[in-house]
């Protein structure tokens, strides 16, 4: 492997760290919420058709997926349980007929940014779900 090589893929590792964290920072933040249901949390999830009882539950499975997912042994578990959890949260939004592009598909684009930054910081899910061109 040639130095230029090794310097590509420590970068792309790096890029992968970043958006990994960003994409992590944003769902803790999420999850917090719901351990702390200020009002507009609490007005948000009654929207949605979300009882307040299941406020808690919901912040602790967010909190969990996102361990899991910053943790290099568990990411892929991570990834895998929190494409699953914005699947939920993109049928809620179907189902209440929240607006397709800023409310629908934002679960589409968080679950982009995981899998982006699993795929750039671990050559092994690179190598499972290679870009062809």
């Amino acid at each position: 492997m040639t130095t230029e090589t090794k310097t590509a893929g420590r970068k792309m590792v790096i890029a992968g760290w970043i958006v990994s964290g960003l994409v992590g920072a944003f769902l803790a933040m999420s999850a917090s919420f719901k351990f702390f249901t200020p009002d507009i949390v609490r007005e948000t999830m009654s929207g949605l058709g979300w009882p307040a009882h299941h406020d808690l539950m919901i912040g602790i499975i967010e909190a969990a997926c996102v361990v899991l997912y910053l943790v290099p042994q568990t990411a892929v578990l991570g990834a895998v349980l929190e494409t699953a959890l914005l699947g939920g949260a993109i049928a809620t939004n179907v189902r209440v007929d929240n607006p397709l592009f800023s409310h629908e598909l934002f679960g589409v684009y968080l679950g982009v940014m995981v899998w982006l930054g699993l795929w750039l910081r671990d050559p092994r899910v690179r190598a499972l779900l290679p870009l062809r061109g």
